[in-house]
């Protein structure tokens, strides 16, 4: 019997999302009856505005979505989508220049398809979200790491990114506020950084969805609004999930030049068709509605930041960067490396990861998910008395 042909090189290349594997064990070892605290999950734990959901049950009773709709995405949505991107990002684009698709990921994919070639080398400042070198490999393409650590508040300078360039350099990722670390560009970093990737020709694939999470009186500056020319060169990506608790709705976006634009339209015509037209129609709710409960929500995860720096701060070995956005918190944690804890020695923080969720029972992603070893985050979107008990835990086990 002739042996079956191998299966596919490069999804066997391909990892599991660190943080919905280690979120996934936490939840399989909750339901053994363990009573486990996860900061895994980047998820909002808070329902979806009622008025959000109310527009999606006006939509079922529409024959028209029933059916195919554009494969980009409804009109209403790209013009709300247009409308928000003008507001926030400062671009006015046309809702031609707007793709509805699947989630956030599905915009990451598509985007790094749109503008990669293979060989071509992508620079990945790091920390950086563990999906990003992934869709960057998924495209023929080469991540090349740029890291900044605590000590620089986990942003990249323009000199990095000019060392780490090379003739087959092509696309910077750029992301402010950042997964996993919650850093925010000032709008000074971010203008050099766009100037540079003007000047050097460089597309800029810049994920903006937690842009509307930010605090202390912070503002995220989009890069095109920092400089308007990087327009031509750059795609910006974003999403209801975040700021709406929508993660579960899987509407997100992608915003660009006609050219790009064009092609990723036609690679989702092929890949997905259309985003399922009740969650569009709830996510154009959301965008155009009342913000009223998307701050009330914001003003909750600024709380629970202030808590979760200032208690993890107590345990001696931990650094804790003040996150200015997002919802995670991403602290140095190689002062407890190489010491014995509860009769373990971790080396690594992924054996330190693991000698937490064993010991305190306690779900954190290791610093290996996203760049390199030393670190963990830990999302503070759960509720606030499971928030304080993790970390109380974590006290406890390294006091």
């Amino acid at each position: 019997m002739t042996e079956r042909a191998p299966l596919s090189r490069k999804l066997s290349a391909i990892a599991e999302s660190a943080t919905l594997k280690v979120d996934a064990k936490a939840k399989a070892l909750k339901a053994e009856g363990r009573p486990v605290i996860s900061y895994a999950a980047g998820e909002p734990d808070f329902p979806t505005p009622q008025f959000i959901v109310d527009a999606a049950a006006e939509a079922l009773h529409d024959p028209a979505n029933f059916r195919y709709t554009p494969a980009a995405g409804l009109p209403v949505l790209r013009e709300a989508i247009a409308a928000k991107t003008l507001r926030d990002s400062g671009l006015e684009v046309s809702p031609s220049q707007v793709i509805v698709t699947n989630g956030g990921k599905q915009a990451v994919y598509q985007a790094f398809q749109t503008v990669v070639n293979p060989g071509d080398e992508v620079l990945l400042p790091a920390p950086y979200w563990t999906t990003y070198p992934e869709a960057i490999a998924l495209a023929d393409g080469v991540p090349v790491e740029v890291f900044a650590g605590a000590d620089q508040g986990y942003k990249v300078t323009v000199d990095q990114l000019e060392a780490a360039r090379t003739p087959r350099t092509r696309v910077l990722v750029f992301v402010s506020p950042s997964n996993p670390t919650g850093a925010v560009y000032t709008p000074e970093e971010t203008t050099a950084i766009g100037e540079w990737a003007l000047a050097h020709g460089v597309w800029v694939l810049t994920d903006e969805i937690y842009q509307n999470l930010v605090y202390d009186g912070v503002r995220a500056v989009s890069i095109v609004e920092a400089v308007p020319e990087l327009a031509g060169q750059t795609l910006l990506l974003n999403g209801v999930a975040k700021t709406y608790a929508m993660t579960g709705w899987r509407v997100g976006w992608m915003v660009g030049p006609s050219d790009a634009i064009k092609l990723a339209a036609n690679l989702q015509s092929h890949l997905s068709s259309n985003v399922n037209n009740i969650a569009q129609r709830a996510a154009a709710a959301a965008i155009t509605g009342p913000q009223t409960e998307a701050e009330q929500m914001r003003q909750a995860f600024d709380r629970r930041r202030r808590l979760i720096v200032a208690e993890l701060s107590k345990i001696p070995g931990v650094t804790v960067p003040v996150p200015l956005g997002a919802f995670y918190v991403y602290p140095d944690v190689t002062g407890l490396l190489g010491r014995e804890w509860n009769g373990t020695t971790p080396t690594t923080t992924l054996e330190l990861a693991d000698l937490i969720l064993d010991a305190a029972e306690v779900a954190v992603v290791p610093g290996e998910a996203f760049g390199p070893s030393g670190y963990l985050r830990l999302s503070y979107a759960l509720g606030d008395d499971a928030l304080l008990e993790g970390v109380q835990r974590l006290q406890r086990l390294f006091s």
